[in-house]
């Protein structure tokens, strides 16, 4: 029997996480350049086409390219999450329409990260999860405190395995 969130019976969610923020930072300097750019259009306007039609289409220029790169990509960054259960490995993302996959904690062999200097010392990194099955390896970048995800994913790949299986004799 299953939950409303998707989560079969006995199970929980042990950690819901999004990409780290750092993936955003991209799209909000854009945004900085795009208002700045906006403005500098508006102020040097030659007064020969200063009318308001043209301010109008420098305004929608300027929204669009906002949106493309700036509330999409936010957006996009929002709506991807992963979930660690008792049981699996929930990956979640999609804004208008949305994909799933799911790794049973049983079938993972190997849970590794890495980071460079900069995912350090912004605490985040790359995590790689190794399956059984016939995708073979998972990697997931942009991982928010990844050493302790990596940590906490070990142990609850250990305690499934553990886990007794079938019904008690």
């Amino acid at each position: 029997m299953a939950h409303d969130d998707g989560l079969t019976e006995g199970e929980r969610v042990v950690l819901r996480l999004h990409p780290h923020w750092k993936t955003v930072i991209r799209p909000v300097l854009l945004l900085v350049l795009i208002v700045a750019a906006l403005i500098a259009a508006l102020v040097y306007l030659p007064a020969s086409a200063d009318k308001p039609t043209v301010r109008l289409g420098i305004g929608a220029v300027a929204v669009v390219a906002a949106i493309a790169f700036t509330a999409v990509p936010f957006l996009r960054w929002r709506t991807t999450t992963y979930e660690l259960t008792t049981r699996r490995l929930r990956l979640r993302s999609g804004i208008l329409t949305r994909r799933g996959r799911d790794f049973p904690l049983a079938r993972i062999s190997d849970v590794s990260f890495s980071h460079g200097v900069l995912d350090r010392i912004l605490g985040c990194g790359r995590l790689v999860v190794e399956s059984a099955g016939e995708h073979g390896q998972l990697v997931l970048t942009e991982i928010p405190r990844v050493v302790d995800v990596q940590a906490q994913l070990f142990q609850l790949v250990e305690d499934e395995q553990a886990r007794p299986t079938g019904p008690a004799s």
